[in-house]
């Protein structure tokens, strides 16, 4: 199941895809997807519908992040080993965790902002995985039935931000526009092996990242079990999971988003994504 939120920011309206790929309205039947409608129990109801009886949503509508009210955003990273490789690191222990602002979350296809002072952004796309049910110390074993399904992301990075202001990963990671989810949420029931996914990313058409998932260094999985020992996963939580070679920093000489570029990307089975990058302006 392919789960959507569609319309201007702000008044995104809650959506699905059906078998056909057109955008049905599920307006009538839940008020958005978010929290509430992630659990087990609320899957299997949106499960039960009779899709072509939905509203059918005419035209081509902006989409929002398909997930509404996340409470954490979480990242891993360096989680290929290639990846590392590129940016002089060496291969982590065990995962490297830090946040992402959820204030830099956004659609799959709005535009990324360069934000002021920038000259090092930079692009990473990743898996995203959305938590569905509470967890809490749960076991690498049981730790995919607390998934409600994943997403492709991309992990926009300002470099200097990330790695020459102290060290703080987060200062690079959440400026504002650096989080956009989609196009749409894939219930796990879709996806029954998240470590078996294509991946990739074009920089102004030319392929700059090409990777799978099958290559993180530590699984979904193992992931959220190791997570859910330090914090508390709440339904709604996305985690971004790492991105393969290939990002900017990691060029010779090293390559930076500019004004005008254009990202596409994606991610076997959960859609594409496409940005154009603008320069700062105060929101």
């Amino acid at each position: 199941m392919k789960l959507v939120r569609y319309g201007a920011a702000g008044k995104e309206k809650p959506g699905l895809i059906d078998a056909q790929g057109k955008l049905r309205d599920l307006s009538a039947v839940v008020k958005d997807i978010g929290p509430e409608q992630l659990g087990d129990a609320a899957l299997a109801k949106l499960r039960k519908l009779k899709t072509d009886k939905l509203p059918l949503v005419r035209g081509s509508p902006r989409l929002g992040s398909p997930v509404a009210g996340v409470p954490k955003f979480i990242a891993i990273g360096l989680n290929y080993s290639d990846h590392a490789a590129e940016s002089n690191m060496p291969i982590p222990k065990e995962p490297i965790v830090f946040m992402k602002a959820t204030s830099c979350i956004q659609g799959p296809n709005d535009p990324v902002m360069l934000p002021k002072g920038s000259v090092k952004s930079d692009w990473e796309v990743e898996l995203g995985v959305v938590i569905g049910s509470l967890a809490r110390h749960v076991s690498q074993k049981e730790a995919l039935n607390f998934v409600a399904g994943y997403c492709t992301i991309n992990d926009v990075s300002e470099r200097e931000f990330q790695l020459e202001r102290g060290s703080q990963w987060d200062k690079g990671k959440g400026c504002d526009t650096f989080g956009p989810l989609g196009p749409w949420l894939v219930t796990r029931d879709d996806i029954p092996n998240p470590q078996k996914l294509g991946m990739w990313l074009d920089l102004n058409g030319k392929r700059v990242q090409t990777g799978n998932t099958k290559t993180m260094i530590f699984s979904v999985a193992k992931i959220v079990s190791h997570l859910s020992q330090y914090m508390t996963l709440m339904p709604g939580d996305v985690i971004t999971t790492g991105t393969p070679p290939g990002v900017g920093l990691g060029m010779k000489p090293p390559l930076y988003l500019k004004k005008g570029d254009v990202m596409t990307l994606g991610i076997e089975g959960l859609g594409e994504q496409r940005q154009v990058v603008v320069p700062f302006k105060r929101l």
